[in-house]
């Protein structure tokens, strides 16, 4: 789900954040590929909702396809599969929008996808999205969470986001393969959501993960009804009041 955060809401913009997936098959019998993806269209460009929406819809189509016809082992494989898929992401976002006659710049997103196969997690992250997988149990049986590496800053002197559209984008994006059959759940969001998605101690907030993704796991909760009460979270005063920003969240679950 994406919603509005407070800053769009007081002034009427739409939201600038989009999210997509996609299941892939390439035969009868086999575990589908899952591919999730959230971008965050820069809020100073004017197209940037267009470029988040592109890129998602792109990026859920190249990985998903490039991960379900190779079928490629954990290890390094992974990391040259979820670059050429990127690749070809920038390349048809690219030649989108020169169709439109507009600079490119004004289409400014992030893109953070995870690549879903049954023998491999793999993550790709431009930009300032997050991660965070559950897998394994503590001791009273609550599950851990886990929360992956994020892309680098384009500078240590500059927070400044490094967007799809950036100047040697390629430098800045981060791969990750994780081998554990233990993952149990996948939790993507936007930057509007880190201080409810991770500690101060930038570790998972357990209790806030705990609660967007219980209600998919039992089989009483109505999805409409799980969905209202995500948007009410999303747009509470609670969340409003730690970050104004378009919030985006897209939860994964193994049942």
């Amino acid at each position: 789900m994406s919603v509005e955060g407070y800053r769009h809401r007081r002034t009427g913009t739409p939201c600038q954040d989009a999210w997509d997936s996609a299941q892939w098959r390439t035969g009868e019998g086999e575990d589908p590929v899952v591919v999730l993806a959230v971008a965050d269209g820069a809020g100073s460009r004017p197209r940037s909702q267009e470029g988040a929406q592109l890129a998602v819809r792109l990026a859920t189509e190249h990985f998903g396809r490039e991960a379900a016809e190779l079928r490629v082992p954990a290890g390094d494989a992974v990391h040259g599969l979820l670059h050429s898929a990127f690749q070809s992401v920038c390349r048809e976002f690219l030649v989108a929008v020169e169709q439109t006659g507009a600079r490119a710049q004004d289409f400014a997103t992030t893109l953070t996808v995870v690549v879903i196969t049954p023998d491999w997690l793999g993550h790709l992250s431009v930009g300032d999205g997050l991660v965070i997988v559950r897998a394994g149990t503590d001791a009273d049986g609550a599950g851990l969470f886990h929360l992956l590496p994020q892309a680098e800053a384009a500078s240590e002197y500059s927070n400044e986001t490094v967007f799809l559209t950036s100047r040697d984008v390629g430098r800045w994006v981060r791969t990750d393969c994780v081998d554990d059959p233990g993952i149990d759940a996948v939790v993507l969001s936007t930057d509007g959501l880190t201080q409810a998605a991770l500690t101060r101690f930038q570790t998972p907030n357990a209790s806030f993960l705990a609660a967007v993704l219980g209600p998919m796991e039992s089989p009483a909760k109505d999805p409409d009804d799980d969905e209202a009460e995500l948007a009410e979270l999303l747009r509470s005063d609670r969340l409003s009041a730690v970050n104004a920003d378009d919030k985006t969240l897209l939860r994964a679950v193994r049942v």
